[in-house]
């Protein structure tokens, strides 16, 4: 029953990363990759997400619950994970090891996010506008942080596909895994790109 209740757990796991929280990692990318455009357009990017109906529903209905259960499970497999690494250096271990270690790095991250913006937002203390977004950035510690927070990310999703096809028995070969592997590592680059490119476009 044990085991059956952690397969099962490990499977929503791999499923709430993918579908609901690593689409709104590309949607919140999408609309910050908006900032290369000039500091309208991200406004109006902003302005649309802010602007939907039942917004404080949907964030805690498609984003923050499933958010925070991916985290804390994850959190609970990070740490009991036997990392073999030093024994066994291959690349697949490397991934697996890597996996945890964005995983934690990016929840640090989300944390301090949402307590920057949202949390302060919420406060009365900032607008969701261009301009706070800017002035974050224009300090070097603030955006090498958010250069690693969103790599390690977007990192953490793009090797999590790979770990979501395996889990759910999509790629069940060697080859296929493989393909696999070479098709999130591209998700990585070019997803990469967007984030970080997105973090520039604030530097003035």
């Amino acid at each position: 029953m044990a085991n059956s209740h952690h397969f099962l757990s490990r499977k929503l796991h791999s499923l709430l990363g993918l579908v609901p929280v690593g689409l709104f990692l590309l949607v919140h990318l999408t609309v910050n990759y908006q900032a290369t455009k000039g500091a309208e357009a991200f406004n109006s990017g902003v302005g649309f997400m802010e602007s939907l109906p039942f917004l404080i529903v949907l964030e805690f209905v498609l984003i923050y619950i499933p958010l925070l259960f991916h985290a804390i499970y994850g959190l609970y497999i990070a740490f009991q994970a036997k990392n073999n690494v030093g024994t066994f250096s291959y690349f697949r271990n490397q991934m697996f090891l890597w996996q945890r270690i964005t995983g934690v790095i990016t929840l640090i991250f989300l944390a301090w996010h949402v307590f920057q913006t949202r949390i302060q937002y919420a406060l009365g203390n900032v607008e969701l506008n261009y301009d706070m977004m800017a002035n974050v950035l224009s300090n070097p510690g603030f955006m090498i942080f958010y250069i690693i927070g969103t790599l390690a990310a977007v990192f953490h999703f793009s090797n999590g596909i790979w770990a979501f096809l395996v889990h759910w028995g999509i790629t069940v070969g060697p080859r296929s895994q493989r393909v696999a592997t070479y098709v999130t590592m591209i998700i990585f680059v070019v997803v990469g790109f967007i984030g970080v490119r997105a973090i520039t476009a604030f530097i003035q």
